[in-house]
């Protein structure tokens, strides 16, 4: 049951251990639950415990506590500038000129956590380029990121 998130959470070189026990699937979204609420839970429920994400079309798609949770041990991160940050929570992609550091896999097509200097998970992206190239290209394509949810409001 819990392997889309498995998978997931392996795109970044992270060792986050989830109890299987404790997750529960409802329809296509995933929920983490602690021992108290598992006995409370029916196969009925609408939300319980900590939303971690969903299954859209076969891809999933992280909340971001899951990605807080995952950034704590990932190895795959791009540091970002402030302008860098403010643009990426905005929707925009990351050009090389905006990272400070890059960790882990930094390869084309690897996925990769977006940190801002206070090392705060604000989404995550795929790697295009490595930062040996052009310098007006860009490095980083936005997947997801914290502005997401204030977007869709409008």
């Amino acid at each position: 049951m819990t392997r889309p998130l498995n998978d997931f959470i392996r795109l970044f070189d992270a060792s986050l251990t989830l109890d299987e026990s404790l997750v529960a699937k409802k329809g296509n979204r995933y929920y983490l639950l602690n021992e108290d609420m598992k006995g409370f839970i029916r196969e009925d429920f609408l939300y319980a415990g900590a939303y971690l994400g969903e299954t859209r079309g076969g891809r999933f798609m992280p909340s971001f506590m899951l990605l807080a949770m995952i950034a704590e041990t990932a190895r795959n991160k791009t540091y970002v500038d402030g302008k860098t940050a403010w643009l990426f929570i905005c929707g925009r992609d990351i050009f090389r000129r905006g990272i400070t550091k890059m960790t882990g896999a930094t390869g084309r097509n690897n996925c990769t956590l977006v940190m801002n200097k206070f090392d705060e998970c604000l989404g995550f992206g795929c790697v295009l380029a490595d930062l040996n190239g052009k310098a007006g290209t860009v490095a980083v394509k936005n997947v997801v990121d914290i502005g997401d949810f204030l977007r869709r409001e409008r």
